[in-house]
């Protein structure tokens, strides 16, 4: 492969990496804990659009119980965001005809 390859190949790679982070930033993924008593949707890109939390878990004696109802339902959301990421990620590489398990630079 030739400089010139090399130089397309790497553009065409940048601009499809531009279109997922475009994609992701509007896809949405859900967090819940609780038993779903606490719910957050957010986008894959860590922007949360929505929390919902069961009247029954609103008991101002139990603040501490709810906020790490929250708290989880956060990192739940983010981890289902990290994991489309990941998805993403691993289709685009094989689109481009590179390994799907091949870590980016600053990956």
């Amino acid at each position: 492969m030739n400089i010139q390859e090399m130089m397309k190949q790497a553009q065409v790679m940048q601009r499809k990496m531009q279109e997922m982070q475009d994609k992701l930033s509007e896809m949405e993924v859900q967090g819940q804990s609780g038993g779903g008593m606490v719910r957050v949707v957010m986008t894959c890109r860590g922007e949360v659009r929505k929390i919902t939390i069961h009247p029954e878990v609103i008991n101002p004696e139990e603040r501490e119980t709810l906020e790490d109802l929250v708290k989880a339902a956060v990192n739940a959301a983010k981890d289902n965001a990290d994991n489309m990421l990941a998805d993403e990620t691993r289709k685009m590489m094989e689109e481009l005809g590179l390994p799907g398990n091949m870590q980016l630079p600053g990956a």
